[in-house]
């Protein structure tokens, strides 16, 4: 019994090493890629950023109207109550504050769906990108024999033989096209009503 046990554990000494050999990784083959090159001069990115801009410049337009407008009412009901001299409004004033107050709930409001439309925006153009992104790496990677793909900001230097960014640009043109610039809308949900 005791040779049987020994011999069992002289056959599982043998393995170890062999284990431990597969499970040994293989030496890293890097490759760079500046990640914010490609996505500034990707041909679809370049429309997308302007596309971008001219709905961030619409929004700021749109939100300084309703503000301008909104200042000279205010200011035209300020003095209305400045020339009271402290004297009760009468119910038209009051009216028209009552009014100016809602005009201005609804215009903050109205700024700040603006305002999450065009962060809603900026992801999915951003989400675009790197859906594409994902499986170029990996085709580009594979192509030039690299394991580890870094981004060129996260490292200190790198010989010029390492970057693939020409590569990665090249097939993100290829692949991406165009890009929506606009976020479809929030699919709803039916929940069911209470009674």
């Amino acid at each position: 019994m005791k040779r049987l046990i020994i011999s069992m554990s002289l056959g599982a000494s043998a393995l170890i090493p062999a284990a431990a050999q597969a499970q040994a990784l293989p030496a890293a083959i890097v490759a760079v890629v500046d990640v914010e090159r490609v996505t500034a001069q990707c041909n679809a990115c370049k429309t997308a950023n302007v596309a971008f801009q001219s709905q961030l410049t619409a929004e700021e337009n749109r939100e300084k109207t309703m503000s301008g407008a909104l200042q000279t009412e205010q200011q035209s009901i300020q003095t209305a109550v400045n020339a009271l001299n402290g004297k009760p409004a009468d119910a038209a004033l009051e009216a028209r504050a009552k009014t100016f107050q809602t005009k201005l709930a609804q215009a903050q409001e109205e700024a700040q769906r603006g305002r999450q439309q065009l962060q809603a925006n900026q992801q999915y153009i951003l989400r675009q990108i790197q859906d594409k992104l994902n499986p170029i790496y990996q085709q580009v990677m594979q192509r030039r024999g690299a394991n580890v793909l870094v981004e060129q900001g996260a490292t200190l230097a790198t010989a010029t033989n390492l970057d693939v960014t020409n590569d990665v640009l090249a097939a993100l043109n290829a692949s991406l096209p165009t890009i929506q610039t606009t976020a479809p809308a929030p699919a709803r949900t039916n929940t069911p009503q209470g009674r």
